[in-house]
């Protein structure tokens, strides 16, 4: 279970790299084929808004990928718990304010992620 754990917890880092990449990188190229419920003029006008939304984003990966990186199993158990449990906090709120879909494209695999790790 712990090696399931681990890809899980990579697949959701991975996954947060490439809202980084969208939200800060590709928000007026991308982002509008990827966010359609979003107006299209508006993506000019929020690419800071939407920079600042990536950058927390790469903060949840970076915290998840360390946790893949500490020695102690208790210790990187923790860390993993808590970006986990951000993200999870994070997908259902937005799920709650912007769309249903977050919380299947991202709370659904922390929470599968957080459970793996806790029975690992």
């Amino acid at each position: 279970m712990e090696i399931v754990s681990k890809i899980l917890i990579g697949v959701v880092a991975l996954e947060h790299i490439y809202i980084l990449y969208l939200e800060m990188f590709a928000w007026t190229t991308r982002g509008p084929k990827v966010f359609k419920n979003f107006p299209k003029e508006l993506f000019p006008k929020t690419v800071s808004l939407a920079a600042n939304q990536g950058l927390y984003n790469g903060f949840l990966s970076a915290g998840l990928i360390w946790s893949l990186l500490i020695n102690d199993a208790i210790w990187s158990k923790n860390v993993a718990y808590f970006f986990l449990g951000c993200v999870i906090v994070a997908g259902i709120y937005g799920a709650i304010s912007a769309s249903k879909r977050i919380f299947v494209v991202q709370a659904l695999p922390a929470i599968l992620a957080l459970l793996a790790t806790l029975f690992a």
